[in-house]
């Protein structure tokens, strides 16, 4: 390919830096792998499926970066503290963790099992605490570094997913706990709570709510989805030195939607308001693919 990662940061940015991302085989953290190897990171990612990490170091390295991976299942302890010592053992240390792996389906609270509870809470909030602690004690306590958690939009409630509401909940507490207990040791530590992203994670919904998620961006005041690549600039400035005094918050990419109130009538902004720059799509991800629901368009 001829065309490359359009960041809005400059080239170099984290060159020297080993940035690990899990759930880096697709979706937001797929994105976020590119841009971050673009920027001159060497990019560790973590998943369980290797097909997909071995087909997205492919795309990092055809376009220039450096990229490693491995499989991890990020609810096995032993299996995160493996992990992490193989990768500081071979790349002598981990500067910056985006804690991007997560999942749920979508089910009302009561047929919600205490399994189903237990896997979403397990994926979305302790395999994230158990990378979290593994990076730190085994670099960042000496070295120092930058964490990003993923978690959501939870602001008035995660309807239909009250396990990963929960679980997300717990991150934001988790994020600012360790923001407070790790400062000493010159580490940062944020989330980004993405909004209605148009992802690859759409897919794995089923298809009868397809409609329900066409219809979501109505709810939306800047009238439209969020991309990849919006999520991704979040995430990156975060862990680059623009942000050295910003630990403990959370950042917000959804486009107004949680400051939505019953009453207020139609959100969404008018067709015309692509003319608008603070509403048109950043197109920054090169290989974007957007979710087959969509048939291409997100608009």
């Amino acid at each position: 390919m001829t065309e490359g990662y359009r960041s809005v940061f400059r080239p170099g940015l984290f060159a020297g830096q080993v940035v690990v991302v899990t759930g880096g085989g697709s979706g937001i953290g797929r994105c976020t792998a590119h841009e971050l190897a673009a920027l001159g990171a060497h990019v560790v990612l973590l998943g369980r499926k290797l097909d997909k990490l071995q087909h997205a170091a492919s795309e990092i390295v055809a376009d220039g970066g450096r990229c490693t991976f491995h499989s991890c299942d990020i609810r096995d302890e032993q299996a995160v503290q493996d992990v992490v010592q193989a990768i500081v053992l071979a790349l002598g240390r981990i500067d910056g963790l985006v804690n991007n792996a997560g999942g749920q389906y979508i089910t009302p609270l009561e047929k919600i099992s205490a399994k189903g509870w237990d896997a979403v809470v397990a994926t979305n909030l302790t395999g994230g605490f158990l990378l979290a602690r593994e990076c730190y004690l085994q670099s960042m306590q000496a070295n120092g570094g930058a964490i990003v958690n993923m978690v959501a939009d939870i602001w008035g409630s995660m309807p239909g997913m009250g396990h990963s509401g929960a679980a997300r909940a717990g991150m934001v507490s988790f994020t600012e706990t360790a923001a407070l207990e790790w400062a000493k040791s010159g580490v940062r530590v944020n989330a980004v709570a993405p909004g209605y992203i148009a992802s690859s994670g759409m897919d794995h919904y089923p298809p009868e709510a397809g409609a329900m998620l066409k219809e979501m961006r109505q709810t939306v005041p800047a009238g439209r989805f969020g991309n990849e690549a919006e999520a991704s600039a979040g995430i990156v400035f975060l862990l680059s030195p623009a942000a050295a005094f910003i630990s403990g918050s959370v950042l917000r990419i959804d486009g107004a939607r949680p400051q939505v109130r019953m009453g207020w009538g139609q959100v969404a902004a008018p067709a015309d308001a692509q003319q608008r720059a603070a509403v048109k799509p950043f197109d920054g991800f090169h290989r974007y693919q957007a979710p087959r629901l969509f048939d291409g368009s997100t608009q």
